[in-house]
């Protein structure tokens, strides 16, 4: 057992049960970090659970807790504290492509969104953070997205959303990073994961060129090398970090206010 397992320390991942959570599940597993995983279904978290704990000899504990709800952050920082569970890693990872602000029109949905896609994200850096910074160690992934780096027409939040979650980083980033706790907002592109099948967006994932997408194992390495280097935004893929910069011109921005100005 090296020096991490050997320690009270874990890795806690939120929607761990799928998609990149489950990859950063198993590659912060094999390299032997302990991890807590947290997510809504019980019997895929218990089954990612057990394949790690047997193919890689560490602790992995389980929390059911729905971010959803305004009190799950609470909840998974006692049960942590409870058990004496030291979280020196935290994914925030949890999401969904959620509703669009204008066209739906219940606003409770357009509320759970905000406190799954933010709020809980806050909630836990803000319950989280201090621990880490009294121990002097910490490293914080919030994923964020591609979509967070340029503005769009379209459903209006989730793209929104994810650009909080990179100007929180960003600040979070420069307010402890002196204290040895690395946050870093993760902005891939295209992913290959179950996140599409479950929104319902496969159409369009169909028709879309091969070459724009890339798959988790490469997204979830690059956001670990990129928060040990203390990179507050890491954008994910080649493709990506080349397009990045032109994203971030004013004369990208500009055009997209002209393209949607009405005619």
């Amino acid at each position: 057992m090296n020096d991490v397992t050997a320690r009270n320390e874990y890795a806690l991942i939120t929607g761990a049960s799928a998609g990149l959570g489950a990859e950063f599940a198993r590659q912060l597993a094999a390299a032997r970090h302990n991890l807590i995983l947290v997510a809504r279904r019980e019997g895929r978290l218990s089954a990612l659970a057990e394949k790690l704990r047997a193919a890689h000899k560490i602790d992995c504990q389980l929390i059911v807790a729905d971010l959803n709800e305004p009190g799950a952050g609470a909840q998974i920082r006692s049960t942590c504290v409870s058990a004496g569970w030291q979280v020196s890693w935290l994914v925030n990872n949890a999401g969904v492509a959620g509703p669009d602000l204008l066209k739906d029109r219940d606003w409770a949905a357009q509320q759970t969104f905000f406190q799954l896609m933010m709020l809980s994200v806050a909630d836990l850096c803000h319950r989280m953070i201090p621990d880490m910074v009294e121990r002097g160690y910490g490293r914080v992934i919030n994923v964020a997205s591609v979509a967070a780096r340029v503005p769009r027409s379209g459903g209006c939040n989730y793209g929104p959303a994810k650009s909080y979650l990179v100007a929180l980083s960003e600040e979070l980033n420069l307010t402890v990073a002196a204290q040895g706790v690395h946050v870093s907002a993760l902005c891939p592109g295209f992913t290959h994961t179950d996140f599409h099948d479950t929104a319902g967006l496969m159409d369009m994932k169909n028709n879309m060129a091969k070459w724009l997408w890339y798959n988790a194992d490469v997204v979830v390495r690059d956001a670990i090398k990129g928060v040990e280097a203390g990179k507050p935004v890491v954008v994910s893929g080649r493709l990506y970090r080349w397009l990045d910069p032109i994203f971030q011109s004013v004369w990208t921005r500009r055009l997209l206010r002209i393209k949607a100005r009405p005619e």
